[in-house]
């Protein structure tokens, strides 16, 4: 396995890791400024992944479905999140010849730190509206996000 796949899993995993650690109660919870409720948060990172694949490589699209806004649930996360990171290793895998993600500059491994950018600051954006709605994640879970060599 590539170093770029390997990298995207132990994210993926991280990500699932902190969504294991959230009451399905919580999903609804929203920071104090309002936006995406914790469940929406997660339902973007999969949108997300799916508008990348969408014009990098269409066809791992096949059998990824959207999350509608009012069927999220923890369940559905992870069903979708699964799919959408294995399209996403599918990709890296696809790319490793060139080093090129189409639509996507510089090359692969930018694209990893883009979408790893970009995930993590969500994970933020979710632990501060838990944190706002009186539902904090342990501590244990907040350092556990951390841990890359165990996870």
């Amino acid at each position: 396995m590539n170093p770029l796949t390997e990298t995207w899993q132990i994210h993926n995993r991280i990500n699932f890791y902190l969504l294991d650690n959230i009451d399905e109660a919580n999903l609804k919870d929203q920071s104090a400024s309002k936006g995406r409720s914790v469940g929406q948060q997660f339902a973007h990172m999969h949108s997300v992944r799916m508008m990348w694949l969408k014009v990098a490589a269409p066809d791992l699209l096949e059998g990824l479905p959207k999350i509608e806004k009012e069927n999220i649930t923890k369940a559905v996360l992870i069903d979708c999140l699964t799919l959408s990171g294995m399209a996403i290793e599918r990709l890296f895998e696809k790319t490793l010849p060139d080093g090129k993600i189409k639509g996507f500059k510089p090359h692969a491994t930018g694209f990893l730190g883009y979408l790893i950018s970009h995930e993590s600051h969500h994970r933020g954006q979710i632990m501060l509206a838990l944190k706002q709605s009186g539902h904090p994640v342990d501590q244990k879970t907040q350092y556990g996000l951390w841990e890359w060599g165990t996870r």
